[in-house]
């Protein structure tokens, strides 16, 4: 008897890829506008930059980044409508810090064994959160890899790149003591902090709705979409607010990444109760009897976005709330003690 020796038979399948890459074409070409001069099926993604001539001094500014552990989630839940809106989200927010707008996004999909129901959700999901955006998805990887990733699970990470002019670079020079943190909320866990999550949750039921976590399930709390602040960021910028600087809250928490955009010698001091905490993050800390530094240093805990602005324009940060201020405290930022509202 002969055996296979073909690629199928090694466990890829070309014909089965090629579907899903039609599948997904008509979601990828919705994101086109008339910058993109080669996309899907070229070798390389092709930007018309001309745009860009209008600025004195025009600057881009790249990030690449995935969604963490919540595949596993997604695919114990087997439901993946979220997980491409998370990843472009999460991009935008990261670039967003320095004042960026997004021009294109590329994305990779990977698995052992690439189903096209799947796939066809992420990107759709990609796609949705780039119109969203007014970000086009110039182009893309999808890679069936056995061996690489375990049987039914999926990996996904894109890259983004915008662009700000030289004078709007948002960078932390202007943080002064006395200044005022906004914090503009979560939706919860967003994309960090899901192997603690599920270490901790794996062995209540994820379907059943939860009072404690207002009538929503546990998958449905740990799967809740990464929030993109471009609108809140591009609002502010209508109102004529001075940012200082801005923060995006992901792994390592607020005690790790505000200080990213400190200058030397600077602090802040964060005032627990002074926000509304996802309901998801008290129950991971009942049932892990996590201690409240860790969870801070891990989770969000809520504050999705900051922004530092002068005092009297704290109060102008539309769907805020005032969670803190920048002190002389030497790169530390401290939790003061509170209960979680």
């Amino acid at each position: 008897m002969n055996r296979s020796t073909g690629y199928t038979a090694a466990g890829v399948d070309i014909d089965a890829a090629n579907n899903t890459k039609a599948a997904i074409s008509a979601a990828v070409e919705s994101t086109y506008n008339a910058q993109v001069l080669a996309g899907m099926g070229a070798f390389g993604g092709l930007f018309d930059a001309a745009p860009l001539a209008a600025s004195e001094r025009p600057v881009l500014v790249a990030s690449t980044d995935g969604v963490g552990t919540k595949t596993i989630v997604a695919a114990q839940l087997d439901d993946w409508h979220g997980i491409g809106q998370d990843l472009v989200n999460h991009c935008i927010n990261d670039i967003l810090v320095q004042g960026a707008e997004p021009l294109f996004f590329l994305d990779y999909v990977a698995a052992a064994k690439l189903e096209e129901r799947r796939v066809v959700a992420v990107v759709e999901g990609i796609a949705t959160a780039c119109r969203a955006a007014g970000c086009a998805l110039l182009g893309g990887e999808t890679a069936e890899m056995p061996g690489v990733y375990r049987d039914g699970q999926l990996d996904v990470a894109g890259t983004i790149v915008g662009a700000v002019e030289r004078a709007r670079v948002i960078d932390g020079s202007a943080i002064a003591t006395g200044d005022a943190i906004v914090a503009l909320p979560s939706t919860g866990l967003h994309t960090n902090g899901y192997s603690l999550a599920r270490s901790v949750l794996g062995g209540l039921d994820w379907q059943a709705a939860r009072s404690d976590l207002g009538g929503v399930s546990i998958g449905a709390a740990l799967l809740a979409i990464h929030r993109s602040y471009l609108q809140e960021l591009r609002q502010m910028r209508a109102d004529g607010i001075a940012i200082h600087g801005l923060a995006h809250i992901t792994g390592g928490g607020v005690v790790e990444n505000l200080p990213r955009v400190l200058r030397p010698g600077l602090g802040a001091t964060i005032e627990r109760g002074s926000w509304s905490e996802p309901p998801i993050f008290g129950l991971i800390q009942r049932h892990g009897t996590i201690e409240d530094a860790e969870m801070f240093r891990v989770f969000n805990m809520g504050l999705g976005f900051l922004v530092v602005v002068a005092p009297e324009d704290a109060g102008r940060v539309a769907g805020g709330s005032i969670v803190g201020s920048i002190t002389e405290d030497h790169d530390q930022v401290r939790i003061t003690p509170g209960t979680a509202s």
